[in-house]
């Protein structure tokens, strides 16, 4: 018999079955299972979040770093809720896909234009061609929001409409470019939609009011009318801009009712033709009438009788009736879910809006002819079959004003009422006009804050809960009230036009552009797009620019090309993952792995450089050099060895610091670091692993130690990098300055400004005038870098100078002395002519020195070293052989040698083995000094080091005794392998 079943159950545990938790102080060892207790308070792991994907404020557990998660210790981080942050400003508006995009591209879709020019296109082209019109546009404006759907369903899309799609896949430059043209086509726009409403307002009150004529002005003439009644519905559009987008939402809609309601007015009056109508050619339903119009075309202009319309002229003309596909996107970060609203609402808006505009085109052929002179008598003679007069519909060699391919106001003739349509033409344009005037602010917005241009910053700030961009509303406000105060906007309507098609173009060529690059970030939850479908959009697009004006679209691609490289000269900071930066991976990818499989020759060879430079603000000087011989044409990387303290995110930082103060230099390298106890080690890491493939350096650039007598141990250490150098293959040069390389101990701080220096570029010379007048001197504008000391003083001028040696002209009487010592591959002459190619060293003339083999054959020495500069084709001012090398050196500089290398516990038996080399390289430093010590620069073969054969103290005394007092000091030695060649 069990306890249980005696009554007697454990004291340790409660009764819970399988998963009861043990209670007993015997096993408090044991797990102990909770069902109460959270897993997140049982780990430093956060869990999958949202919140920690956020770009910005983290609503969700903050994710730990690697620091923390190996402390087992997370930081605290106190974090707002955004929701509770914008409650504090108030109430916030967002709108779904009905209201917030399909109502209003409904509205901007069915703008003037149906009311306008439908009827035109269909009396132009009939109703086969008329309809293939239709579709057409439609086909572009489909391929344009299916690739719109693409991109706003790849990542929240935030304020800024179709800027922010662009930019953000595309990259700031064209972003910027289409940003700044959006906002002024869309401030611009304002204004000719309210000349449009103007127009037909006084359309109107010339047919209802008897001897109507006009307000301020006769009605032919309407400038002063459109002015002020612009203008006042101008200040009403703002006026409701400022309130607020809730009431922009319940007028539109009252707008969408009357443009639904003009819409059923003119459904309704095709079955009920007036007999007055019927001279201007309004038949009714006939199927005559249909018959003539559906194959017929009636291309003609009266005003330009030997240039009448084409097809493809139509299609440019009515293409803006369906440019409005980004009305709602526009109002992208209004909308509660743009990645939902912008393809459900677009989409569905092209549907509706190409079926009414079908089925409109139809109807308009079946019940109205093409042409009609709107005589009473013509039309009469017509039905009742007398000759004796011209019928009304024939207008063979005279001009009529009416049918539908003439009369504007063909629409308001077929519909019922007649003023329902006019109210349509209002509802049309103040639609449109508080479209683009609640629009083009928030682009703008946008834009301000990426601050991808100067100035317009201002434009960046919001207000109230909704963040309204006040400030873009009075600019917009006033561009609108200058261009209504021109009074007609017709010469720039087509390059507003033309603003729009170069946006969709780059919105489809943005979707096959990030497709192409299978960038892992492309990834829309919109499924139904192909990016070749996209490029034949783009393509559809540029034609079609070209078909509205071919000049207007030059002028496009021409302002879209300087805002472009305006951009692109000025380096914004905006890291958007845009597909361009994916494909400048993947490219470089391609040329680096394609430069691996390229067999190397001498003639392209190039100096790739790793300069052991440390920290390079350190070594300014240095880093300024080796920026001379790669000047952006080759791979210079900056080696720093690193302690073992360092942390990760030090090192980081390092990296980002370092990368700001290249860029303010204008150095163009890469930056590696290691850490390691030691700088032996760690260079020789560096060098073993700086690169990639044949992109890797092929020479070593240092600068000299100067101290190597009074640090023996790190004499050693330097000693053995110039050897695991040469281990590598790799050529090697150490830069000796006359007061070395390393500035860190006395540059406090470093800050860039802009100054204006004399701009010394030529003038153009012009002829002499009568008087002379006192010209003042250009400058420009530079930036410098401005150097201060431990103290927090600026430097003295002549250190600054010594910092900045390699960043100043060289005189016109400079000469560099190339002592090419020994055939390294030609590396020795190969650098010096670089250096010539620099505008520092432009003026500087080449000396070149040799050594004799004999005293006898100097002449002939001489001879043949021009000989072979010559084929070398690099220009020299003199070849000097050197005929006494062996020579004894002076008493004078052995005794200066003796006492370099006094305490540095040389072995006697080393200095006698190593007698004759040291007495050369005395010698070398005697006719050093006699022929190079007022050079600006001295570049001189490296002498190889042997291991075993010389300590490095005895090797770094011979570099020393050669270089003391002498200008700016170059050995350089290749490795063996040729980089000179004189065969084409």
């Amino acid at each position: 018999m069990s306890d249980s079943e005696n009554g007697i159950t454990n004291a340790g545990f409660d009764d819970g079955g399988f998963l009861a938790v043990d209670n007993s102080e015997l096993n408090a060892h044991t797990y102990v299972y909770d069902a109460n207790k959270e897993l997140k308070n049982m780990t430093v792991e956060a869990l999958p979040d949202e919140g920690n994907y956020r770009d910005i404020m983290s609503m969700g557990d903050h994710r730990p770093t690697i620091e923390e998660l190996k402390a087992g210790q997370v930081t605290k981080v106190d974090v707002q809720d955004a929701d509770d942050a914008l409650a504090a400003k108030g109430k916030v508006i967002k709108f779904g896909w009905i209201e917030g995009v399909f109502m209003r591209c409904l509205l901007n879709i069915w703008g003037v234009m149906l009311f306008l020019r439908l009827t035109w296109v269909i009396g132009q082209c009939g109703i086969l061609q008329g309809l293939l019109v239709i579709t057409l546009c439609n086909v572009v404006t489909l391929i344009t929001a299916i690739s719109m759907s693409a991109v706003s369903t790849n990542g929240m899309i935030k304020g800024g409409g179709i800027y922010y799609m662009i930019s953000r896949s595309l990259g700031p430059e064209f972003g910027g470019a289409i940003g700044i043209m959006f906002t002024v086509a869309n401030s611009i726009a304002v204004a000719t939609y309210l000349i449009g409403f103007v127009d037909a307002l006084l359309d109107m009150l010339e047919e209802y009011i008897v001897d109507f004529d006009g307000i301020l002005s006769p009605i032919d003439v309407r400038l002063n009318d459109i002015r002020w009644i612009g203008t006042v519905t101008l200040i009403a559009v703002l006026a409701l801009a400022v309130v607020g987008m809730d009431w922009v939402t319940r007028v539109q809609i009252g707008l969408l009712v009357l443009l639904i309601a003009s819409q059923i007015d003119f459904l309704v009056g095709s079955f009920l033709p007036d007999e007055s109508e019927r001279k201007f050619g309004f038949s009714g339903y006939s199927y005559d009438t249909m018959a003539t119009n559906f194959m017929t075309t009636r291309y003609h202009s009266y005003e330009s009788p030997d240039y009448p319309p084409s097809f493809f002229t139509v299609f440019g003309v009515f293409f803006p009736a369906v440019t409005g596909i980004v009305a709602g996107a526009n109002l992208s970060g209004d909308l509660k879910n743009p990645g939902v609203a912008i393809p459900k609402g677009t989409l569905l808006a092209i549907l509706v809006t190409y079926i009414t505009y079908f089925v409109y085109g139809f109807i308009i052929g079946s019940v109205y002819i093409p042409e009609a002179s709107g005589d009473e008598d013509e039309y009469w003679a017509a039905i009742t079959g007398n000759d004796t007069i011209p019928h009304y519909d024939n207008c063979d060699n005279r001009e009529c004003l009416f049918g539908s391919s003439n009369d504007q106001q063909t629409l308001s003739k077929i519909s019922w009422t007649g003023y329902l349509v006019y109210a349509g033409c209002f509802a049309a344009t103040l639609s449109s006009a508080i479209a683009s005037l609640v629009g083009a602010p928030r682009v703008l917005q946008a834009l301000a804050r990426d601050k991808l241009y100067p100035v317009i910053g201002f434009f960046g700030q919001g207000y109230g809960a909704n963040d309204d961009p006040f400030r873009g509303y009075i600019l917009v406000f006033i561009i609108a009230f200058a261009c209504t105060m021109i009074g007609s906007l017709d010469v720039v309507s087509s390059l507003l036009s033309n603003f729009f098609v170069a946006a969709y173009a780059l919105i489809n060529f943005s979707v096959f552009h990030a497709t192409v690059t299978k960038s892992p970030g492309w990834r829309p939850s919109f499924k139904y797009y192909n990016h070749w479908v996209s490029l034949f959009g783009t393509l559809l697009c540029v034609a079609v620019m070209f078909l509205m004006s071919w000049v207007t679209a030059l002028i496009t691609f021409a302002i879209i090309a300087i805002l472009y490289f305006y951009i692109s000269y000025r380096k914004p900071e905006a890291n958007w993952g845009s597909s361009t930066q994916a494909q400048k991976f993947v490219s470089t990818l391609k040329n680096v792995q394609a430069l691996n499989e390229m067999q190397e020759h001498v003639k392209n060879y190039r100096p790739k450089i790793l300069v052991l430079s440390g920290i390079p603000a350190h070594r300014g000087p240095l880093m300024d050099f080796a920026n001379l011989l790669t000047k952006k044409l080759s791979l210079l990387i900056s080696g720093h060895v690193a302690g073992p303290d360092a942390s990760l995110r030090s090192m980081e930082n390092m990296r980002e610091t370092v990368q700001m103060w290249m860029k303010d230099h204008s150095i163009k390298a890469f930056f590696s670091v290691t850490q390691n106890e030691s700088f032996e080690e760690g260079a020789k890491a560096i060098m073993n692993l700086a690169g990639l493939g044949k992109l890797s350096p092929n020479m070593i650039l240092m600068g000299f130690k100067q101290n190597w007598a009074k640090d023996l141990p790190g004499t050693e250490a330097y000693f053995n990098v110039i050897h695991h150098g040469f281990d590598l293959h790799l050529a090697l040069g150490i830069l000796r300055l006359p007061k070395g390389c390393d500035y860190s101990s006395v540059i406090g701080e470093e800050q860039q400004v802009t100054v204006e220096v004399p701009d010394e570029t030529p003038e153009p010379v012009e002829a002499p005038k009568a008087e002379p007048q006192k010209k003042e001197k250009r400058t420009r504008k530079v930036s410098t870098a401005v150097y201060h000391g431990a103290d927090g003083k600026p430097l003295a001028k002549n250190i600054v100078n010594e910092i900045t040696l390699f960043q100043h002209k060289k005189s016109k009487a400079g000469v560099i002395d190339v002592w090419w010592l020994y055939d390294d591959g030609g590396l020795t002459l190969l650098l010096p002519y670089i250096l010539t190619t620099r505008a520092q060293y432009s003026e500087c003339k080449l000396r070149v020195f040799a050594l004799a083999n004999r005293q006898d054959e100097l002449d002939r020495q001489t001879r043949n070293m021009a000989g072979l500069l010559a084929k070398f084709r690099i220009d020299y001012s003199d070849v000097i052989v050197v005929p006494d090398v062996t020579k004894k050196a002076n008493e004078e500089t052995k005794a200066e040698f003796m006492a370099m290398i006094e305490n540095c516990n040389i072995p006697d038996s080393e200095i006698l083995a190593q007698r004759e080399k040291t007495n050369r390289h005395l010698r070398l430093a005697e006719l050093l000094r006699d022929n190079s010590l007022r050079s600006d620069m001295v570049v001189m073969t490296l002498p190889m080091p042997r291991r075993g054969a010389s300590t490095s103290a005895l090797y770094m005394s011979w570099l020393d005794i050669m270089t003391k007092n002498m200008p700016p000091f170059l050995f350089v030695r290749g490795n063996q392998t040729s980089v000179l060649t004189f065969y084409s």
